[in-house]
């Protein structure tokens, strides 16, 4: 299938779930992750009027980066390790998995300007998945406070790969409860605003329970 197809598919999807959840569709900014793809697709992607691309590795990234520069808006989507910080961070604009303080550390010391950042949560509590606790996520917040080059974007995390609908929403409820809680704090570099949640299988129900950066890898560019 052409990306444009695609594309156009998620998009009504997107609609939808809007409609059912009385949003507006340009609050949901669709990420297409292109990290099982060639850069010829990820280009197809940007021509079918696609904005922002994910990657999950560093190498990925830089590959793609260096033929398609900064036309797409980047986002490093996959868990990052502390000695790969200084190979991403002038490329990417967001990052989705800051999810511990020594890579707050890492991320402060390499960045030369702000960049946005979305704490990692690990949810439904499943030993396969990174992030950290929703109980950590407070501390945290409060403990970086002093980082002036992260800027606490939002929220991210995966629900479970499962057929039981009740159990995707409500991770994605908690998700939406703890930034609520983020945002009464009032710390300056935690605006907290987005929720990164949502992926090929299950964005629609993000999107009605709040999200604002949707994920979308096989739906979108196989």
């Amino acid at each position: 299938m052409r990306v444009t197809d695609n594309l156009k598919t998620i998009q009504e999807k997107i609609n939808d779930a809007c409609r059912k959840s009385g949003r507006n569709p340009e609050e949901v900014k669709l990420v297409a992750v292109t990290k099982y793809v060639s850069v010829e697709r990820a280009q197809e992607a940007l021509e079918a009027g696609v904005v922002h691309l994910g990657e999950n590795r560093d190498e990925g990234l830089l590959a793609k980066w260096e033929v398609l520069k900064d036309r797409p808006v980047w986002h490093f989507i996959g868990s990052l390790q502390t000695r790969k910080v200084k190979s991403i961070i002038d490329v990417a604009e967001y990052i989705h998995s800051l999810d511990r303080l020594s890579l707050a550390d890492e991320i402060q010391k390499r960045a030369v300007k702000p960049i946005k950042c979305f704490i990692q949560v690990n949810v439904s509590g499943e030993e396969s998945k990174h992030g950290m606790s929703p109980s950590d996520v407070l501390d945290f917040i409060r403990a970086i406070k002093s980082h002036d080059k992260i800027i606490v974007e939002g929220l991210m995390t995966m629900a479970p790969l499962t057929d039981d609908e009740d159990r995707i929403r409500n991770c994605f409820k908690e998700l939406k409860s703890l930034r609520e809680k983020i945002q009464q704090l009032s710390i300056e570099n935690s605006p907290c605003k987005e929720l990164s949640m949502g992926m090929s299988n299950d964005f629609h129900i993000a999107i009605e329970e709040g999200a604002t950066f949707i994920r979308i890898g096989t739906a979108l560019v196989g």
